[in-house]
């Protein structure tokens, strides 16, 4: 993350204490798409919304029990800028932002896998509500990959109560001057896990 400056680009450095899965449903081979730290995806086979799984990596982790809402979320680092939000990180001399593709929260299940299926088999982010609705990765011709950014929240507070997250102004810099970070921050939220994922530009 560190090296694809995700860190500190997109949020500060943090010690992850749960393992996240993301996959989609695929058609033809490979059957699923995974989301792999820093794996490149083809962005045509991301448009449905993608199943979550969440397991401890940590034994001290704050956020082991089940009744726990998590929030999970998707950005794009690499948006094309916009007038009416001009706080944009610089990266190589061409101005860059947020655009918020999904936040949702849930509560975990243990999961029914597949024994065909390579890999863990975590617990599965259920009763899914959409604060903002998946919208899948859509990157610009001609603008090279974009960094396609999940992260996975808990209440600071450790509360088992509801939550009730604002939503967004809008997509494009998560319709403030900041991005996932700072609406994390103004939630009252917490990180516990980050993943990261290219997708190439039609034309690049």
């Amino acid at each position: 993350m560190a090296d694809a400056n995700i860190i500190p680009d997109v949020i500060a450095d943090f010690p992850p204490s749960l393992g996240l899965h993301v996959t989609w449903p695929g058609t033809g081979w490979p059957r699923l798409d995974r989301a792999l730290l820093g794996n490149t995806l083809d962005p045509r086979r991301l448009h449905g919304q993608p199943a979550i799984g969440l397991h401890d990596i940590s034994a001290a982790s704050p956020s082991s029990s089940s009744a726990v809402s998590y929030v999970i979320t998707l950005t794009d680092a690499d948006a094309s800028p916009h007038a009416s939000h001009p706080h944009f990180h610089e990266d190589g001399g061409k101005k860059k932002g947020e655009y918020c593709h999904w936040i949702a929260s849930g509560t975990l299940r243990p999961s029914l896998c597949d024994p065909k299926e390579p890999g863990p088999c975590p617990p599965v982010l259920v009763d899914v509500e959409e604060v903002f609705k998946y919208k899948g990765p859509a990157p610009k011709k001609g603008t090279g990959k974009h960094r396609y950014v999940f992260l996975a929240f808990v209440p600071s507070n450790g509360t088992t109560e509801k939550l009730h997250l604002s939503k967004p102004k809008g997509r494009r810099g998560w319709g403030a001057d900041h991005g996932v970070e700072g609406w994390a921050g103004e939630n009252g939220l917490a990180a516990v896990e980050r993943r990261m994922q290219k997708r190439r530009a039609k034309g690049t």
